[in-house]
């Protein structure tokens, strides 16, 4: 995902970094409305991000191709996608974003990916029959590949390629991308235990924990039980890579395809040329489709200067659409008055994907007065600084609704402009006098800086100066989430789960022995650590779920951070583009979807 951590990432303003998960979908273009991978015709599927949407899991049926076909879509045309900066990775293995997987998705496959119908995400097979199927209480997982799936030359995909794709995942440089599969496959804590047991395929050859006992068969076993492994069979990671086209660093540049188009051309930090794979048979494919003959990505244009064409139709504007970039700050009040131009925003939730004000437990270690910044929040003055409702609604718990198993709680209610007189109470019940706190934020638009001076304002009030710390990106990066030592005690950072169940949140951000990269507010308490210890052997992905989301408020008790935004993003689309629509996991407008309208 980034440099720091999967499930915590700062958020400039409005122009959110995308991460992983999201939730509903509005479309547009001719077939306003006709969401991503609908069979259905119907109207704008928009809605408020904090509205409970849970993936389900498909049967073998619903993983057999072809994708229900999208009511006016039409197959042709040029697809023109702008955005301001070029992947960091395209090399499946690395890649680990929710952007980045929702466009690999036209020239990659993996042994499971989400089906959208309706607007409604459905986990079924891709490369593989089905979801897969467990036993031995969870540690054994068995995939079977469906018939004629072929790459971009014509050979065809094989069990042991997907075996090499995870393999590879071992090796350094790799570590950029999700880290489940080596711990989980070798037994181990975190992914440097992992690598000390098995080096990858160049140094170590086979890894004896996963079987493939003919080209159709992949037989995966783990020490411990795993429940989540139909959903990290849906990550890129798990993608096949053929050992004759694995060229190290090239293929980070142009990997080989498996999916509908195959990349033709790809000048770094420039421009990316995608054709139609020949090989690539709809009826093996339930998820996406290829209507446009091609899609040319281009970049470096910044987004306003891209937005502005759009709407305006100039060049290639009316066929022209973003994945990356989000409706730029400066035109949301154009777009509000103008209907025209509303229809040419895309809109969704990021369901899984929310935004909260982190407090260092280990600097603010008294709850009492953690409890006062809760209530001295004031949320909805800097939800407008942000972009009103164009960025989220008022959230009031950890996980998001789109999490399997989610439960709505509000524990300690406070109206959205915050509570002064209320977090006076619990600074007079403090044992530790607070008078000063520190506020780190990362200069990356003037609304940064809006919402740092609304936050002191607020504090202010309630007798507590608020010192405003603003640093570049990349410092902000380094010492928020770069080690134990950070001199700062606040800051404004997003909250995702790598796939919609809560195993990635609760385990992987909040056990006290993990570091500041996982545990950025650095919350610690034993009985946690306990009952997260007892779940983790649970092999039911349901009965785990809901253990997890009742662990959850157990630790919100403690206020570790501010529950803040559920998610939502805005991006942009050309009159000329239909079936446009937020994916609900990936939270981007889903490029396996769009087609090129006639006139």
């Amino acid at each position: 995902m980034s440099a720091f951590s999967p499930r915590a990432a700062a958020v400039p303003a409005l122009a959110a970094a995308t991460l992983l998960l999201c939730s509903c979908s509005a479309g547009a273009g001719a077939e306003a409305g006709t969401g991503a991978g609908t069979g259905k015709s119907k109207n704008s599927t928009a809605a408020k991000s904090g509205q409970r949407l849970s993936v389900t899991l498909g049967t073998a049926k619903d993983s057999q191709g072809p994708a229900p076909e999208i009511p006016g879509a039409r197959k042709g045309g040029t697809v023109t996608v702008a955005n301001e900066e070029d992947f960091s990775h395209l090399d499946p293995q690395k890649i680990y974003a929710g952007e980045r997987y929702s466009t690999s998705l036209l020239w990659g496959r993996q042994l499971t990916q989400y089906q959208i119908i309706d607007g409604r995400p459905r986990l079924v097979g891709d490369l593989a029959t089905d979801t897969g199927t467990s036993s031995d209480g969870g540690r054994t997982w068995t995939y079977h590949l469906k018939d004629g799936i072929a790459w971009e030359d014509g050979k065809p995909v094989t069990a042991q390629q997907v075996k090499y794709g995870i393999e590879r995942t071992f090796e350094p440089g790799f570590e950029l991308g999700p880290t489940y599969w080596q711990p989980w496959l070798t037994g181990t804590k975190d992914l440097t235990e992992a690598v000390k047991k098995y080096g990858g395929p160049k140094k170590d050859g086979d890894l004896k924990a996963i079987e493939t006992p003919d080209d159709k068969t992949i037989i995966f076993h783990f020490p411990q039980p795993q429940s989540d492994v139909p959903y990290m069979a849906s990550q890129s990671s798990s993608s096949p890579v053929r050992k004759d086209k694995d060229t190290g660093t090239g293929y980070d540049v142009k990997p080989f395809a498996t999916g509908p188009y195959k990349i033709v051309e790809h000048k770094q930090n420039q421009s990316l040329t995608l054709e139609r794979n020949p090989y690539w048979k709809p009826e093996t494919d339930s998820i996406r489709h290829a209507y446009p003959d091609r899609f040319e990505f281009t970049f470096g244009k910044a987004a306003l200067n891209t937005a502005q064409e759009v709407f305006n139709g100039q060049g290639t504007g009316a066929t022209t659409l973003t994945t990356k970039d989000e409706l730029p700050p400066e035109l949301i009040s154009t777009v509000e008055r103008d209907p025209a131009k509303r229809k040419l925003v895309v809109s969704g939730s990021k369901g899984a994907y929310t935004q909260d004000l982190y407090i260092r437990n280990d600097r603010v270690t008294d709850p009492e007065v953690r409890k006062a910044i809760h209530y001295i929040f004031p949320r909805e003055q800097a939800r407008q600084v942000l972009g009103g409702r164009y960025v989220g609604d008022i959230a009031t718990t950890l996980s998001s609704p789109s999490v399997v198993g989610w439960k709505k709680y509000d524990l300690y209610p406070v109206a959205p402009t915050g509570d002064i007189a209320k977090a006076k109470e619990h600074l007079a019940k403090a044992k530790t006098k607070v008078t000063k706190l520190t506020y780190a934020y990362p200069t990356e638009s003037p609304a940064d800086d809006q919402v740092a001076q609304v936050l002191a304002d607020a504090f202010a009030k309630a007798g507590i100066k608020l010192v405003l710390k603003p640093l570049q990106p990349n410092a902000f990066n380094d010492q928020i989430f770069g080690g134990d030592d950070s001199p700062y005690d606040l800051f404004l950072s997003t909250n995702s789960v790598d796939w919609p169940t809560p195993s990635t949140l609760l385990p992987l951000g909040y056990e006290s022995h993990l570091d500041a990269v996982s545990n950025p507010t650095r919350y610690s308490n034993p009985q946690v650590d306990k009952e997260l210890a007892r779940i983790a052997k649970i092999g039911d992905a349901q009965k785990k779920a809901e253990e997890l989301i009742n662990l959850e408020e157990t630790v919100m008790k403690d206020v570790p951070l501010v529950p803040f935004l559920y998610k939502s993003t805005s991006q942009f689309r050309g009159e000329k583009i239909g079936g446009t629509a937020i994916h609900p996991i990936y939270g981007v407008t889903a490029l396996a979807n769009v087609y090129v309208n006639k006139s």
